[in-house]
């Protein structure tokens, strides 16, 4: 017992001292690469690409008026229909016209009796000048007024012409396949001549409208390629290409309104309305370009970002020179090649010569390049 009371602190002290030498004997171990999301710096077609948010549209958009005022009496299609060439859509009240027409009848009926009388009279003149009872100017005043007879009855026939057109304008016709893309008159309602009483979409074809800011308008040009994302779609692209930019600006927006038609096989499965997003590469021709996110301040306020350096891999800053900034991208103008692999999200996290893993935005790893091979 006393030898115990004796060595036990000091039993008690080797064995702490072993303890703490077996665990200084195994440093701790080093955190891992840590993952990034990479992306290559060279945009696809060799340029930076910018958005701009637009709406599918028609590229013919009718607004469909009566040439003719008057009651509405009836509609016979509503916003939304598809309608073909020479289908009723609605009517005015033709009661005015109707009694427009007879009174242009009546009107000829009368020229054509005149016309009658006065051709009988100058044949009996005719007859009476060859026997020399009348004088050649009583036949001349006859001749008068048979030709003056024949254009009042040519008058009156265009009038009734015109009355019949009349009539015939109190139905209102679609000039064309389409759809009803809007309804602004309903029955009862009074109509001026030229009131839009519908808007109607031709099945010419489908478009992107889209607005161009003034710093960018000359970066786009007619015929220019062009990508179109439904907001129902993410991720399908659809291709078009430019085919109107407005010569003048808007006044108050101060945009350049532009249209990017959509292939035939494709403007069968977009509807009227749908909001979109067209992808047009800028003027920066040649540049890479990265997405906002990768940009990290440079030295001097410049811009750098973090690229991955297949060696390790490892990652290092490179300092570049950055273009005008887009709604998602940015371009580069020099600094960086299209090739290189650039940390596109938490550069902020890493330190020069930090080992990395890189991922792609499926969080698959990437296969870096053999160093000798670059």
């Amino acid at each position: 017992m006393d030898a115990s009371r004796r060595f036990g602190p000091l039993l008690f002290a080797v064995a702490s001292f072993g303890l703490l030498a077996a665990c200084g004997g195994h440093d701790a171990a080093p955190p891992g690469p840590r993952p990034v999301l990479v992306e290559r710096a060279g945009a696809a077609d060799g340029a930076s690409v910018a958005s701009y948010p637009g709406e599918v549209r028609a590229r013919e958009e009718s607004p469909l008026a009566f040439r003719i005022g008057g009651n509405l009496v009836r509609r016979h299609v509503d916003a939304g229909e598809a309608v073909k060439r020479g289908q009723l859509l609605a009517e005015l009240d033709p009661g005015d016209q109707r009694l427009a027409v007879q009174a242009a009848q009546a009107q000829l009926s009368a020229a054509s009796a005149e016309l009658e009388r006065v051709r009988a009279d100058r044949e009996r003149y005719a007859a009476l000048v060859r026997d020399q009872l009348v004088s050649q100017s009583a036949m001349d005043a006859q001749e008068a007024a048979w030709k003056a007879a024949e254009e009042r009855v040519r008058a009156a026939r265009a009038e009734l012409e015109v009355a019949r057109n009349q009539a015939g304008y109190s139905q209102l016709l679609a000039p064309r396949d389409g759809v009803i893309a809007s309804r602004q008159a309903e029955a009862g309602q009074v109509l001026a001549a030229g009131q839009t009483v519908f808007t109607l979409a031709a099945d010419s074809g489908r478009e992107v409208a889209i607005a161009l800011p003034e710093s960018r308008v000359g970066d786009v040009a007619i015929g220019q390629q062009a990508e179109v994302e439904l907001w129902s779609a993410p991720g399908r692209r659809l291709r078009g290409s430019v085919r109107e930019i407005a010569a003048a600006a808007d006044p108050q927006a101060r945009t350049y309104a532009a249209r990017v038609a959509l292939r035939p096989e494709d403007a069968q499965t977009v509807q009227l309305g749908q909001s979109a997003r067209v992808y047009l590469g800028n003027g920066n021709r040649g540049a890479a370009s990265v997405p906002l996110s990768a940009l990290q301040p440079g030295e001097g306020g410049g811009h750098a970002v973090w690229v991955v350096d297949p060696a390790g891999p490892t990652v290092r800053l490179k300092p570049i020179e950055a273009g005008p900034p887009g709604e998602a991208r940015v371009p580069v103008l020099s600094g960086l090649d299209a090739d290189d692999w650039v940390v596109v999200a938490g550069g902020h996290l890493l330190r020069e010569g930090q080992p990395v893993s890189p991922v792609d935005r499926d969080n698959r790893p990437v296969a870096m390049p053999h160093p000798a091979g670059r």
